[in-house]
């Protein structure tokens, strides 16, 4: 695997510039930013982090936000 990858961003966001986040992998690191605001923010986590996330998610641990 490539440890650079394009931004990408889940299939449900659709193509309507609606509410989204895209994801690319950027060396050792996980990056997340706003599709909306390409030039914001960027989010950077490490692979397990983002693989702790992963599996809450997964694993429903995060339901409540909504």
């Amino acid at each position: 695997m490539s440890t650079y990858t394009p931004w990408i961003k889940a299939s449900k966001s659709g193509g309507n510039g609606g509410n989204c986040v895209q994801v690319r992998r950027h060396g050792d690191r996980i990056e997340i930013r706003d599709s909306k605001n390409p030039e914001g923010a960027i989010l950077s986590f490490t692979t397990a982090e983002f693989d702790a996330f992963l599996d809450g998610a997964k694993k429903n641990e995060f339901d409540h936000l909504l």
